[in-house]
């Protein structure tokens, strides 16, 4: 199975994505939801991705994140629901929406999306009730996961910060430094010497 892809987009026109992983394209399809916050072409990007194996073709989805793919697996499982009409409902609507809309069992605006129609939606309602808690309470792991991740990413900024005020650079001026380099880094260390290395070459 391909479950993420990392590496720089050659391509997009929704629902279709060509992305460049070391000198290979892969096809990928994604809601709009995920186009919504892609970058340019030949930026980089991250896709969490559902393999779907049929006899005539193999098929790569791809999600700006966990809980969208997760939404999309569960979906897909409903009867009827393949995996355009499930793109076209994450396309509409986020993974939150979708749920209050389930749990409240808000047939009006689940047939709002396109393709769903009141007898779609009340299937949906009802299949999806018992499955949506299977991942939604207790939270799941892969959001305690990311919450993990961003506290360290929080503390490693804020150490890093700490450091450059002290070697004189004000609050300010230290923190749009590091929000440029930030997302390349794991460290503190490694924040304060692209940081710096990045102001001397600017001047």
């Amino acid at each position: 199975m391909i479950g993420r892809l990392q590496g720089f987009i050659l391509e997009k026109q929704a629902p279709e994505l060509l992305i460049d992983v070391q000198g290979v394209g892969y096809e990928v399809q994604a809601p709009l939801s995920t186009f919504a916050v892609l970058g340019s072409i030949g930026e980089p990007i991250t896709l969490y991705t559902h393999l779907a194996i049929r006899e005539d073709a193999h098929q790569l989805y791809g999600f700006s994140d966990k809980g969208q793919r997760t939404l999309f697996r569960t979906l897909i499982k409903v009867s009827g629901v393949g995996p355009k009409l499930a793109l076209a409902i994450l396309s509409g609507m986020d993974v939150n929406a979708f749920a209050n809309c389930v749990h409240n069992e808000d047939v009006k605006s689940l047939t709002r999306l396109p393709g769903v129609g009141k007898k779609t939606a009340e299937r949906l309602i009802v299949e999806m009730r018992d499955r949506l808690k299977e991942w939604q309470a207790p939270a799941p792991l892969w959001a305690a996961a990311d919450q993990a991740e961003k506290n360290t990413q929080d503390q490693a900024f804020a150490e890093a910060e700490g450091a450059l005020v002290a070697l004189g650079y004000k609050p300010q001026e230290a923190s749009k430094m590091l929000m440029k380099v930030a997302d390349q880094c794991s460290t503190p260390e490694e924040m304060i010497r692209i940081a710096l290395r990045n102001t001397m070459g600017g001047k």
